[in-house]
């Protein structure tokens, strides 16, 4: 699997790239967990996204924030880690100039960061929220969702009620855009178990044709 070598603002982020063999595929970002946590782009739910998305067809991109692997710099709890993800969004646009659809996914922190993304940056038409962690982060940011996508949670996740990503689902929609919200039975945070329901249910809603 290719290397890829982004300039950051805090110096270079080391990432894995596939290229899809049309041009014109749709393109997609995923974002790893906390790295306070042991979260990198080798995650395991990182990595089952990334291939999901690939076998879709996708080109996709995962990388590691600031001072995790190789990647240079410090972890900076938030707004370095979005500014990493916006330059990797950079990358990934130039890098596929004719990319049909354009989706962003993220894992627990990386699910916080890519949805703040998904609302500063525009031009994003998909988004995959893996266990938001919305009883620990600040996602006031979501007043309104703008874009349509999908929200997956375990039922049995200990760090993060389900009632509070219920709730954060549950925020006002915009005309004709769809959130989709799927619980996993018996799922923790990591999805130890749950992880062939996490692929299917998120390869059937990044296949869909709305």
């Amino acid at each position: 699997m290719p290397s890829a070598s982004i300039a950051g603002p805090s110096g270079l982020l080391e990432g894995r790239f596939h290229r899809a063999a049309s041009p014109a595929a749709p393109i997609a970002l995923v974002l790893h967990p906390n790295p306070k946590f042991g979260g990198t782009m080798n995650t395991l739910v990182v990595y089952s996204l990334f291939t999901t998305f690939q076998d879709a067809g996708f080109s996709v991109l995962r990388f590691n924030f600031r001072g995790v692997g190789r990647s240079t710099g410090e972890f900076s709890g938030g707004a370095g880690e979005l500014a990493d993800a916006q330059a990797a969004w950079a990358w990934l646009c130039a890098e596929c100039p004719q990319a049909g659809a354009k989706w962003v996914a993220g894992f627990s922190f990386g699910s916080w960061i890519g949805l703040q993304l998904l609302f500063k940056q525009g031009g994003v038409d998909g988004f995959v929220a893996v266990a938001p962690p919305a009883n620990n982060l600040d996602f006031s940011f979501v007043t309104e969702w703008r874009t349509p996508g999908l929200i997956v949670h375990g039922s049995d996740d200990s760090l993060v009620p389900e009632a509070v990503v219920k709730d954060l689902v549950a925020r006002p929609f915009a005309p004709s855009v769809a959130v989709d919200f799927v619980s996993v039975p018996g799922a923790s945070h990591f999805f130890d178990t749950g992880q062939e329901e996490l692929v299917r249910v998120v390869r059937e809603r990044i296949t869909r044709i709305d």
